[in-house]
């Protein structure tokens, strides 16, 4: 475990005044000064963005477009959050997110109906784990490691939460929701790589693909409806696993995305799985003539509680139009 660690049982710093017990804050120091300044590059960013689009399982992609387009003033902005109350006791509290989201046992000790139960069914079901994303992410870094400062805590919990804030938002992990969800989030770390990912992204899929689904509509929506939410890093997630999935929405603020979900009814209509579009490159068969061989919808959230499931729920299109125009 690095010197500096965040997570619990990290080393304390030496040089710690005797018999004061230190702080998180006080073991952590906020910059490294092996940390680089944040650049844009746009060229490498593209390239890595058509990599990404040849394979869409390359996460690796993912990860050197973003490193090409980072979000410039996180710095300041953590300054910022951690100068706060609510900041300070996160940070202070709040356990390494995968080693709390991924243990079920003790999320399953959660009252029944709560997030926390409908996150392990999620997780569960889409055979998915926080540990994986950060695997692919250390692999992706390779050689050099984390930088453990206060800034890298931050930038953990945007990773960390990604899956999460899927299961919140009813923004499914198929193409299109995953260029959706980046336009999402774009209010909560606005990095240029998230609506360049999204509207780009759109863009190749209304290009290879014929279809009456408004898909440009979708990531624009996902985009207007991301401006309300609260930034899910800068919350106790602990805390919100307690509520139920509609307590945690209310509290987030999160509105339903209703142009991305009208996309997955189309497709379903015109036999399109949207698990497919795209899958390996421009030329693969998204289109499925047996509707028993479509693809569960990846937003059908069907689970207990006040979740939300899309084959079910149709929102007041008329005020969800209202709220995102």
């Amino acid at each position: 475990m690095a010197l500096n660690d965040p997570r619990p049982g990290a080393v304390p710093l030496a040089g710690v005044a005797a018999g004061k017990q230190p702080s998180r804050l006080d073991q952590v120091p906020f910059s490294h000064p092996a940390r680089k300044p944040y650049r844009r590059n746009y060229r490498k960013a593209w390239h890595h963005f058509w990599e990404f689009k040849k394979d869409k399982e390359d996460t690796s992609e993912v990860f050197r477009f973003f490193e090409h387009l980072p979000w410039v003033g996180v710095v300041d902005h953590v300054r910022e959050f951690l100068a706060t109350e609510n900041g300070r006791r996160i940070f202070e509290t709040e356990p390494f997110l995968p080693d709390l989201l991924d243990d079920h046992d003790a999320l399953r000790r959660y009252p029944k109906g709560t997030l926390a139960h409908d996150y392990c069914d999620y997780m569960e079901t889409e055979g998915l784990s926080a540990a994986g994303l950060v695997a692919e992410y250390d692999e992706f870094r390779g050689d050099g490691g984390r930088i453990d400062d206060q800034i890298e805590w931050y930038n953990d919990r945007l990773r960390d939460t990604h899956d999460l804030l899927h299961l919140l938002s009813t923004i499914g992990r198929d193409t299109l929701g995953e260029a959706c969800l980046g336009a999402f989030v774009f209010q909560q770390r606005p990095s240029h790589g998230h609506l360049v990912l999204g509207y780009a992204g759109c863009a190749v899929i209304a290009a290879h693909i014929k279809s009456k689904a408004p898909v440009m509509r979708a990531v624009d929506g996902c985009r207007k409806a991301g401006k309300s939410c609260k930034p899910i890093a800068e919350q106790s997630i602990r805390d919100l696993l307690g509520m139920t999935i509609g307590q945690a929405r209310t509290h987030l603020n999160v509105q339903i995305p209703f142009h991305y979900h009208e996309c997955q009814r189309i497709w379903s209509e015109e036999g399109i799985d949207p698990m497919a579009i795209l899958a390996d490159d421009a030329k693969a068969d998204y289109r499925i003539t047996d509707p028993a061989k479509l693809s569960e919808g990846p937003s059908a959230f069907g689970f207990s509680g006040d979740g939300y499931a899309a084959e079910t729920v149709q929102p007041d299109k008329k005020a969800v139009r209202q709220a995102q125009d």
